[in-house]
């Protein structure tokens, strides 16, 4: 039976519309270390609804501006070419995924507050541990998108995934635990999966397919998996959105450690958390241009 979830899964993948044009180009323009913010601004200018989504995320609570900007290349100079190249993408992937009839077993809102606070959270990580400010939105990004392995066992198989969610709940083990012995497939693998067929690159890739995996993960990019997995935690434990997982794993402290911040600061930023979600909503609301 297992064997014909992954067939599900796999094709429910096959079937997904691919990212547009431009934001594909936007991507292969922002990888390259000598482009400027000319190179995309005549890319982003050719689609009306991206660049009216650059604009709206400049002129947003998420960047409180004093001066409404109108210019594109002005928004793209003011956002930078990382933070362009994330809001293309993730927006891009919003558009594809945010679905309300196909959210069956997870709550819809629940979910994307989940999503949103893990994206929030680890951009105030990186930022408490100085990371330079043009990576910050790859953190927010990296939070926002950590769980969108979820979402096709969720739409395709919505029945046994309350079946998982019902097993983590009585045995209080983390959802990702309930979803292997249910579907013999979790949610990191299934986001793997989708990494993949979107060709996203590595830092996010890891982040959504190995956030659960922090122990024997090496790789690269450990800053940036490590801070979206304790940003999950904090979500989780918080109980700010509903991502399914009422007992999460608890964060070794040597993961504390390898960040260099106090658990005991994640106990402080409640507050601001939640005006941060507020602000970074505006990603939610850029869907489809809306």
């Amino acid at each position: 039976m297992s064997a014909n979830y992954m067939v599900k899964v796999k094709n429910y993948l096959s079937s997904m519309p691919s990212l547009p044009t431009t934001v594909t180009k936007v991507l292969e323009i922002c990888n390259n270390p000598r482009t400027s913010p000319i190179d995309l601004d005549k890319v982003i200018s050719l689609d009306p609804v991206l660049m009216g989504k650059v604009l709206k995320l400049i002129n947003s609570a998420y960047y409180s501006m004093q001066n409404q900007v109108t210019s594109l290349v002005r928004a793209i100079i003011m956002l930078g070419v990382n933070t362009v190249k994330n809001l293309a993408l993730s927006t891009a992937i919003l558009d594809k995924m945010v679905d309300k009839n196909g959210f069956r077993a997870l709550n819809m809102e629940g979910f994307w507050r989940h999503s949103l606070c893990v994206g929030v959270v680890s951009k105030l990580i990186a930022r408490k541990r100085m990371v330079d400010s043009t990576r910050l939105d790859e953190y927010f990004a990296a939070g926002l998108l950590h769980d969108i392995g979820k979402i096709p066992l969720n739409n395709i198989l919505s029945e046994e995934y309350l079946q998982a969610m019902g097993l983590a709940d009585r045995e209080r083990i983390p959802l990702y635990m309930a979803e292997k012995r249910v579907l013999n497939l979790d949610h990191a693998e299934t986001g793997a999966m989708i990494a993949e067929v979107w060709k996203l690159d590595k830092p996010l890739s890891d982040a959504i397919s190995l956030h659960h995996a922090c122990d024997s993960y090496n790789g690269s990019n450990k800053e940036l998996v490590f801070t979206v997995a304790v940003a999950d935690y904090y979500a989780n434990r918080e109980r700010i959105g509903f991502s399914g997982s009422v007992h999460p794993d608890k964060v070794p402290p040597e993961m504390f450690d390898f960040l260099g911040i106090e658990k005991a600061w994640l106990e402080e930023i409640d507050d601001l958390v939640n005006k941060e979600i507020e602000k970074a909503s505006i990603f939610l609301k850029l869907k489809t241009g809306a």
